[in-house]
This record gives structure tokens, sequence and C-alpha cells, in this order.
């Protein structure tokens, strides 16, 4: 079975754990997901079965939005509620400072990930080494903060929205706030709302050419040839130039590469479509 759809991912369930569950519900041995939520995160998650689960590359998921929940004074190494070591009173803050510190994050943001994440150092993930005991050390990475909102400040939990690029760690997004009002503070609820496109809507199937970040390109030549996946030639397409391109005949698709001249084929034969 070749299905495309949005789990609501439920609370303190590894992504890949969660895999088994989808497995017995569609009864089937091939499942994949795309998009990492921590345990103790909620919300849309992008899983595939079958030849689907080659697609997730092309998938078009960005710009991403999460509802958070950041608690202030508390602390805790995973940068989340899973290791709270110690709660603080915090004094409140005025709600226009919780919003100034908001917006001055829009934008590009550099930053280090969480030493709990799922980033491999020397082929070990990093929170494997942290959960050991051993010392992390990951580089700075760039995210795109395209808009951040107040949604509710109750103290000492601030609750807010935020749209940001792929690979965003709303983690450290909650930890840089709280360094910026100068206390403790670790995100206590994490919410995806969604991915691109993707929103969870009782994990209807979906069409995946319709959300591939990929051009279409025309082929000319004998469909038998694709078929068979039998070399091409670059004159029988209709764009000729270099890149990456979906090809859809009478009875599948296919993603190809134009390069120098040369098609390679990506992926052929991906079964078309079929509502389930």
């Amino acid at each position: 079975m070749n299905r495309l759809f949005v789990v609501n991912k439920p609370i303190f369930r590894t992504s890949n754990g969660y895999m088994g569950y989808v497995k017995r519900k569609y009864n089937t041995k091939k499942v994949g997901f795309s998009g990492t939520l921590d345990p103790f995160a909620t919300g849309c998650l992008i899983v595939a079965t079958g030849q689907y689960t080659k697609l997730f590359q092309y998938l078009n998921k960005t710009p991403k939005s999460y509802n958070a929940t950041l608690w202030l004074g508390a602390n805790s190494p995973s940068l989340d509620i899973e290791q709270v070591d110690s709660i603080k009173e915090v004094v409140p803050f005025p709600k226009e400072k919780i919003e100034e510190v908001l917006l001055s994050l829009k934008g590009e943001l550099t930053y280090y990930p969480p030493k709990f994440c799922a980033k491999k150092i020397n082929g070990k993930r990093a929170y494997e080494l942290a959960r050991a005991g051993e010392k992390v050390e990951l580089k700075t990475i760039t995210s795109t903060i395209y808009d951040i909102k107040l949604i509710n400040y109750n103290h000492p939990f601030v609750h807010f929205e935020a749209k940001v690029s792929e690979g965003t760690y709303i983690r450290s997004l909650g930890s840089l706030i709280a360094d910026m009002l100068e206390v403790d503070g670790t995100l206590s609820s994490l919410h995806r709302i969604h991915e691109g496109q993707f929103y969870y809507a009782d994990e209807k199937a979906l069409d995946p050419f319709t959300h591939l970040a990929l051009p279409s390109n025309i082929y000319t030549g004998e469909e038998e040839y694709m078929e068979l996946g039998k070399k091409l030639s670059v004159e029988y397409f209709e764009t000729k130039e270099d890149g990456v391109y979906l090809i859809e005949t009478s009875n599948f698709f296919s993603i190809i590469e134009i390069l120098d001249e040369t098609v390679k084929y990506r992926f052929n034969r991906i079964p078309k479509f079929e509502e389930i």
C-alpha cells in the first residue's frame, strides 16, 4: 500500500516508536516519517507507507508553525519537561517586555542546537552522548524565524506561536527567550501545527504529487523506455536545463535528474495516487 498522510503524534511517544502503531493500524511493514518530533512534543507528523517513503526529501515542508509554552524559572538540561532539575520563583515581567523579546528574534537567527538532539557526532546521536554524561559539542546553525508572537502570558508560563524554516529547534528558541529575560526557562509543551501545506486532517490520504517541491517536465519519447528503466536522451525532454524534475506518464510518475545533458533516474515507476 502506498499512502501519504499526517498523524497527530501523542505526547511522550517517540516519533519512531509511534510508527509501530501506524504499521498495525494500516497493516503495512514499510512505513517512514519526516521531521522528528521530540517525545514531549505533539502534533503534525508526516507519514508515508510503501514506495511513497522515497518522496520525503522532495516534499514541500516549509515553513513550519508551532505552538509552545515556555516555563519561566524551570531549568532542564534537555530544554523540555523530561529532565527538569530545578524550579525557581521568578518575578513577573511586563507583558510588553515579553513581546519585545519575542519580536527581537524575527529574521535570521544563529544559535546552538540543544545537546539533547538527533544530530550525529562521530556516528552517535547527540542525545545518546548527553544521556550518557559525555561531552557534547555542536556547531551553530542558522534558522529563519518568519514570525513569532505572544499568544498568552500567564506567569510563569509564556505561550507563543512561531513560524520557522525547516530544521529550527523550538527548544533552543525557548532557551534564547529565557536567556534574554535573564532567567531559567524550559519548554513545558510543544505542538507542531503544520509543515508547509501538511496539516493533520484525520489521517486523510494525500496526493504526494501535489505536495512536491519539484518542477514538472514533459517526456516526449516512448513511455515504454521509461517504464523499463532504459537509458533516456535529454532531447526527448521539453526542458533540457540541469535540474531535478517530476515526470508524469500514463500509469506512473518518475523523478529524473538532468546534469550536463545526461539523464539519470532518481526514482522510477512511482505509482500514481489513488484515493484510499
